[in-house]
């Protein structure tokens, strides 16, 4: 069950069927406890998504739902990711959206990891 206010999790979503192999993927990691792919529309020269393998909609269900070791281990699997993707030194940045309104486009909690590049402000100021 998700966290209120959130729709309940689509097991046809993109990222599940990425997950049972039904739709192939570049993948750089797999573990445990996440999978690290590259983006089919990447953002900056490195630009990654790491999903956590379990059935998750939003960080709040994430957070709420996930054990202590599927928690510690998504994170640990980001920045595993992010260190050999030699992203740490030049600097990166992590993004989550949550939500319609952040630009949720996939509801299977997920992170991007961008990097490559310097990458500006974080957001732009609305005109």
């Amino acid at each position: 069950m998700p966290v209120s206010g959130l729709p309940p999790y689509d097991e046809n979503n993109i990222f599940a069927r990425i997950l049972r192999g039904e739709i192939p993927s570049k993948r750089v990691h797999e573990d445990e406890w996440a999978v690290a792919f590259h983006d089919i529309a990447p953002q900056a020269p490195t630009h990654v998504l790491v999903i956590p393998r379990g059935a998750y909609v939003s960080l709040a269900d994430f957070a709420t739902r996930g054990s202590e070791a599927e928690v510690a281990g998504f994170w640990r699997a980001v920045a595993t990711v992010a260190k050999s993707l030699g992203l740490e030194d030049a600097g990166y940045r992590t993004l989550s959206n949550m939500g319609r309104a952040a630009g949720q486009e996939v509801p299977h909690f997920h992170v991007h990891l961008f990097g490559g590049r310097p990458l500006g402000p974080m957001l732009v100021a609305a005109a």
